[in-house]
Parts: structure tokens; C-alpha cells; sequence
């Protein structure tokens, strides 16, 4: 406590009781003991305030407590629209479900037929509804939904080659994301980490000259958030799959994205899609489902049933699946896929898709509508991006309603912060507000949430 401490400031705390009152006129829900522990914890936190010198007001303090309640209360992971133009933003929850994708994920809140079959009441396997949907839509035998990509590759990996070596391209022994390493991945499954060829060039020769009796698999990561131009050679699956049945050494391929549609359509980069890998041989092939995808966080093993079979009966394999709900919204995804609608009913593609004139005609609509209300807003052309891990330095022509204003990031915050919250960028001084990662139908929330930041 610093010296010279005024001891009945201490005295300027309102009481307990009266904060719990103005709580529950402010009409919190909080049963009492959780609302008397948060309040105790605001008025600890003024304590130390007063202990190193601050002067309490009580008023203020009873401002904070009651913002403290609500914020309790109202949903972290409430709504929210992005208009970064960052389409897959992981920082955002990654990919928009389909209205299709949610319906299904709240219907499978409830009870559902897990592991039993319907038909004959008898327990069955809670994959089959996706490995007969892959099958269709990729040739995969069989398939596994864990929580995620990262997931999926530990558990491959955990499953196949622990105690083993694996061979991994030099320049595919990467990070890919969140600390997450691919050397650190291998020592943590039990294999050994085998490095060939250089970052830039490896060739299947490389891969052969380091196979022995002890080599469990060889290792594909596409490189999904980086890039190397210029003088670069890396080994196809095809050509790794052909010494693999000669060595009889499985190819793993890590593909990150989970692309299911020819990315060159829409003016990219291309994207390797899970079919091709599969098809050129590769006995297991890991993607995201919430990344080009476009459904919720999983992450999709697909490949030989007999290596399937394998991994899916490792210990880790239960630890790291998927729950009903993923499963759910995973499944309604791709039948849009199988019905040839994913461009227009899965919210990733509809972003990429998305044409100039469009998102010109849109932002001149929205312009009209937040004018009305008093709010000076421009139209200015951009670029977007994909974000997520996916497609990394490729860009897309968008449009932007621009915003003004002498404090940006004020005006930022209270966009945030609304409700729905707004997320945008500031660009060479101008809030942007991408449309092309907001979906045609949330435009009228869009409006009111600037005209409210803006005017109210």
C-alpha cells in the first residue's frame, strides 16, 4: 500500500448490497452468489486502485459495476458482421455456414441418431453419413472428423508413424499457423522428422535416397500461407505415391484449405482440391472444414479405408472428434456441393464470387440509405483478400463504403461495439467498410449499425 494512503477513502465504496440492488433494477438475470462474487471482484479491483494512490468516486464506480454486469451478460460470440474484406478471417470465426449449415448444426442440438442406425436400432458409426457424402463428391474410401486440421494431422501422424521416420520436403517443414510447426507436430506424434531436398527444390530422388526400413510415411504439406517464386521444384503426390508402392511407404498430405472448386474461376491462384490429391494416390489427405470449404471448424481426414480404419481406432481418435453439431453442419455443406449450389449458397464462395458491379450497386444502395441519416459517406474501390491460411498474396477487386472522420479508431470501436458489431479496416487515413465479405441480406443491418456509430 503506498505511503500517505487517505484510509477513508476506502469509505467512498459503495456498499455491496446497493450494487446488487442497482443490478437487479437494471434488470441482471445473474442468480445472487455468481452477482455477489463479480461485484466483490469490481470493488477488490477499486480497493487496489485507492491502495496506490487513486481518489474513488462513487458514482463512477457504480457506472463500472453495472457495466461489468452487463457485459457478463450479454454474449461474447454474439453477432457480428465482417466487413474487413478479409473473407476467411480467423480472427472472426473463419467461415460463414449456410443458413442450410446452421439450421442443421441447431437441429442436432438436440437428440439425434448419433451411433445407432434408424433402420434396424442397432449402434453404428457416427461417420458414415460423411464418408458416403465424400465419396460422392471426392472418391475418398472413407473418412474421419476431428476438431480441426491441426487435429487431424497430429492424429494421422500419432496413428502411422509413431516410432518411425517420416520424410518431409525442406521447404514444406513449416509453420503453419499459430505456433503450430510441422517439426514440433512430428516429435510430438513419436516420429522422426527426416528433412530433404532445399527449401526451394526437392525432387521425389530426394525422398527415395532417404527411404530405409525405418521410413513410415512421406510427409506433404502444402505451403497454404506462404509463398516461394522464382527457382522452385517440389515433388507431386503422384510422382510420391509411385515410390510409395514401390517403397511401401503411405503418402500423408496435409492441404490445409479443404478446397472443393476450381479456385481459378474466380481470377486465383490455384488451390489444390481434396479429389485431386486423393486421386493422384495419396493414402490420407487432412483439410480444414471452416476454411474454402465454407462450413464448420473440423478437420477431415479422408483416404483408403484401411488407413482410416487405422487411425480412426488410436487412442487420440475419440479424444479429437467431432462433435453432433459439426457433423450436422458439416454434412448439410456438402450437399450444396453434391447439388451443385455451393456458388450460391455457401457464404465463402458467394464472397469470392462476388462481381464488381454488384458490390458497386450495393455500396451506391447503402450510401443512400446512411445519407438519409446525416452520414457523409464515399465509395471507394479496394481489394480483398481470402485470409485463413488459404490462397496467400491473392487479391480481389471489391468495393468499400468509406467513412470519414477526425478519430477513426474512436468511430471503429463504436462499430465494434454495436449491435450487431461491425468490423471494418483504416486505410491512408478512411474507415472502410468492405462489402464484399458482407453478404447481400445483412446490407439493411449494415445501415443501421453505421448510421447508429455514425449519428445516434
Amino acid at each position: 500500500m503506498a505511503a500517505g494512503v487517505d484510509q477513508t477513502a476506502f469509505r467512498e465504496l459503495p456498499a455491496i448490497d446497493l450494487l446488487v440492488r442497482g443490478a437487479r433494477e437494471g434488470g441482471s438475470r445473474l442468480a445472487d452468489e455468481p452477482l455477489r462474487r463479480l461485484l466483490q471482484e469490481v470493488l477488490a479491483g477499486e480497493r487496489d486502485a485507492i491502495a496506490i494512490g487513486g481518489r474513488p468516486n462513487r458514482a463512477e464506480i457504480v457506472v463500472r459495476a453495472m457495466e461489468r454486469v452487463r457485459e457478463i451478460e450479454r454474449p461474447r460470440l454474439g453477432r457480428i458482421l465482417n466487413a474487413t474484406g478479409v473473407v476467411v478471417h480467423t480472427n472472426l470465426g473463419r467461415a460463414l455456414v449456410s443458413a442450410e449449415a446452421a439450421a442443421a448444426m441447431a437441429a442436432a442440438a438436440g437428440a439425434v441418431a448419433l451411433e445407432v442406425e434408424r433402420e434396424t436400432n442397432e449402434r453404428g458409426g457416427r461417420m458414415r453419413e460423411i464418408t458416403d457424402l465424400l465419396r460422392l463428391l471426392t472418391g475418398a474410401e472413407a473418412a474421419l472428423v476431428v476438431n480441426n486440421c491441426a487435429a487431424a494431422v497430429v492424429l494421422v501422424l500419432s496413428a502411422i508413424a509413431s516410432g518411425k521416420r517420416v520424410i518431409v520436403s525442406r521447404g514444406e517443414a513449416v509453420e503453419i499457423g499459430g505456433g503450430f510447426r510441422v517439426p514440433d507436430v512430428l516429435r510430438q506424434s513419436g516420429a522422426e522428422l527426416v528433412e530433404v531436398g532445399t527449401t526451394n527444390r526437392t525432387y521425389a530422388a530426394d525422398y527415395a535416397a532417404a527411404t530405409d526400413e525405418r521410413t513410415g510415411a512421406y510427409l506433404k504439406v502444402h505451403p497454404s500461407n506462404f509463398q516461394v517464386i522464382g527457382f522452385v521444384h517440389a515433388a507431386s503426390t503422384a510422382e510420391l505415391t509411385e515410390l510409395g508402392r514401390a517403397r511401401g511407404v503411405p503418402v500423408l498430405e496435409d492441404l490445409g484449405s479443404g478446397a472443393l472448386l476450381d479456385t481459378t474461376v474466380y481470377g486465383l491462384a490455384r488451390e489444390p482440391m481434396l479429389g485431386e490429391s486423393l486421386a493422384a494416390g495419396a493414402a490420407l489427405v487432412m483439410v480444414s472444414g471452416d476454411k474454402l470449404l465454407g462450413g464448420p471448424q473440423a478437420g477431415i481426414i479422408a483416404g483408403s479405408a484401411t488407413w482410416v480404419d487405422l487411425v480412426s481406432r488410436h487412442p487420440l481418435a475419440r479424444a479429437m472428434r467431432a462433435d453432433k453439431t459439426c457433423l450436422a453442419g458439416l454434412a448439410a455443406t456438402l450437399r450444396h456441393y453434391l447439388r451443385g449450389e455451393a456458388e450460391v449458397q455457401v457464404p465463402v464462395w458467394r464472397m469470392i464470387g462476388a462481381r464488381p458491379e454488384a458490390l458497386q450497386e450495393r455500396a451506391e444502395r447503402l450510401r443512400a440509405v446512411v445519407a438519409k441519416r446525416g452520414v457523409c459517406g464515399e465509395i471507394e474501390s479496394a481489394m480483398s483478400t481470402v485470409g485463413g491460411g488459404s490462397l496467400p498474396g491473392e487479391e480481389l477487386p471489391t468495393v468499400c463504403l468509406s467513412l470519414g472522420g477526425d478519430d477513426l479508431d474512436r468511430l471503429a470501436a463504436r462499430l465494434r461495439l454495436g449491435e450487431p458489431g461491425v468490423f471494418g479496416r483504416i486505410e491512408h487515413g478512411r474507415l472502410l467498410l468492405d462489402l464484399r465479405t458482407v453478404l447481400p441480406e445483412d446490407d439493411a443491418e449494415l445501415a443501421a449499425a453505421v448510421i447508429a456509430a455514425v449519428v445516434e
